[in-house]
Formats: C-alpha cells, structure tokens, sequence
C-alpha cells in the first residue's frame, strides 16, 4: 500500500514537472497583461508603453505586452492586487517602482512586501525633481526653500502619494531645511500631480525627472533642482542638484522600474523573461522613443536587480526610521 502511494506520488510529481516545462517551452502562447499601478499618462505608464512595444517581436516573447492600469494609494492598490489575485503563471506580470513598494511594504498597511514579488529586469533610473509653474515667482531652489524654512507649512507641494519616490524627496528636503513642506499626494500619480502644480493649485511639485522634462518642454513648468548625486546630463544639463545647491538630499528617491512577475511564478518562465525582456529594452527603437520622451534609461538584468531591491531596503529602512 505504501509503495502504491509512493509510486502515485512520484508520478504526480512526474506529471506537475512535465507540465510545467511544457507551459515554459511554449510560453507565451498568448499576449501578456502587465498592470500598472499609476494611472494612464504619467511617467510610469507612458514608459512601461514604450519599453513593452517590442514585445510580439519574434527575437523578443514573439507575444504582445497589453497595459493593464490599476491606480490608487501611490501604487498600493495595484501591488496589493498583483500580490494576492493575479495569476503567477507568467500571463500578468507587473511594472514595479523603487523605492516606492518596498518603502511603502516598510511603513506598513500593505498586503505585500520584496518577498511577494520576483524581479525580471530594470529598464529606467528617474531622478525625483522639484518643479513650480512657469509664472511662478520663484527662480531658484534657493529662494523656494529659503521660504519653506522661514514659513513652515506654507509651501504647497504635490507629489504622486505616500511613501513614493516623491514622498521621500519631500521628506529629504524638510530634514534639510529643518522645516515642514505641505505635501500633498494626489490621485492619478505623476500626471495628477504634474497637473497640480501648472493649474497652481499648488506652490511646487516635485515629480519624475521624465514627467517634468515634457512638461517643461511645452513651456509649462520651472525645474528648479534634481534629486541625485549628479545633475542629467543628458536631458537637464542647466538644473543643479540638490545637494550642490546646500541641501543634504540624496537619491534615495531616484525611481527605479522595471518588470516583476508574483512569487510562485514557474522557474522556467522566469528564465524565460529574464533572457528576453532585457533584450528588449535594448531595442534601439525603444531607446529612441524613451530619448524623446525625456526618460532616463537603466538596464538591469534579474540578478542585479535583486541586488538593487535588497541594497534599497536596507536603505530605506535606516533612512525611513531617521525621517521620522
């Protein structure tokens, strides 16, 4: 009796594998859904369209990418969702930004945390920036905050939500001028709070890199300083950083994205992805269209960006329990 449950076993076993290597050798037999977790036409969105535009190409997952929003919380109800519900068969993968989950996973409230996810690959780097309307009175990052320090709570700003790269930044500048900013998250992500701050509805904004190098293209917007230890100079050559302008802000709250698949996903199909998608971020088309738009590139393949989230939770721990 024991060795015929022995032996079912073995062949259920047997048969699980089998199928399994076979969904992988096959896989994708059909489009793929990646789901965003900020709404259409924000930095997010707007790249995750250009960087899966390859994808039914037969040199990349011979499949197309179809985008999939679902906004709300500054990305947590889209991550709570792809933690919990979506399949982990390979067909719904996910954009991730860092530090924005794991930051949010390290406050807490959240049904996931670096844990639930798997890494694929990166495709972008995009600093955080400090933005005011093109009418705005103020010129400079010094004069800005010079009056946020003298006026505490005064200045409005607007940013895509709580414990996203934006938040961070905010958080990183109060410490610096020892005051308070009035941060604002608004809903929609980067774009609504793009929109913010060119409506003036609010005094600054502090936005992407990307969202606010379109937005300043059309003559909209003022960027007034870069969160990052070095200015862009490849598109903002004329805007210092924060740190050379006096402020000990770091780029703790440089957003990194890429594309992740949930825990439990078939090795095999991790493989996969992880062999064709940074391939495809490579694709010179793709490079161009992720120039035009003002949006800084970064490839990773999986085992660095499963460095970069392990380095970025250490950090946003220490830096989390120092700011507050």
């Amino acid at each position: 009796m024991k060795k015929r449950l022995l032996m079912t076993a073995v062949l259920a076993a047997a048969t699980l594998t089998g199928s399994v290597q076979a969904l992988a050798e096959g896989y994708p037999e059909r489009p793929v859904s990646m789901m965003v977790s900020y709404g259409a036409g924000g930095a997010t969105d707007f790249q995750a369209r250009i960087v899966t535009m390859m994808a039914g190409n037969e040199d990349y997952l011979t499949q197309p990418i179809v985008i999939i929003n679902k906004p709300g919380a500054g990305g947590r109800v889209g991550w709570n969702w792809f933690a919990t519900e979506a399949d982990n068969d390979g067909y719904t993968v996910a954009a991730y930004n860092i530090p924005h989950f794991i930051a949010q996973s390290i406050e807490g409230g959240v049904k996931y945390d670096a844990g639930s996810f798997e890494p694929i690959a990166n495709w972008g780097a995009d600093p955080a920036v400090v933005v005011v309307g093109a009418d705005s009175e103020y010129n400079t990052i010094e004069e800005l905050l010079g009056f946020a320090r003298e006026n505490p709570g005064k200045v409005t700003v607007s940013g895509a939500g709580l414990y996203v790269g934006h938040h961070i930044a905010a958080l990183q500048i109060e410490k610096a001028i020892g005051g308070k900013l009035a941060y604002i998250p608004t809903k929609g992500g980067g774009a609504a709070a793009m929109k913010a701050v060119i409506a003036g509805d609010v005094i600054a904004g502090i936005n992407n890199l990307s969202d606010a190098y379109r937005a300043r293209e059309s003559g909209s917007v003022k960027i007034l300083a870069v969160a990052d230890m070095a200015r862009s100079e490849e598109f903002l050559p004329d805007v210092p950083t924060l740190m050379e302008s006096g402020f000990d802000v770091d780029n703790a709250s440089v957003n990194f994205r890429g594309i992740m698949v949930p825990a439990g996903t078939p090795a095999q199909v991790i493989e996969k992805l992880a062999d064709r998608v940074p391939a495809m971020f490579e694709d010179a088309r793709v490079a161009k269209q992720m120039a035009a738009g003002g949006s800084p590139m970064k490839i990773m393949r999986r085992e660095e960006v499963q460095a970069m989230w392990d380095a970025r939770q250490k950090t946003l721990a220490e830096l989390l329990a120092g700011l507050k």
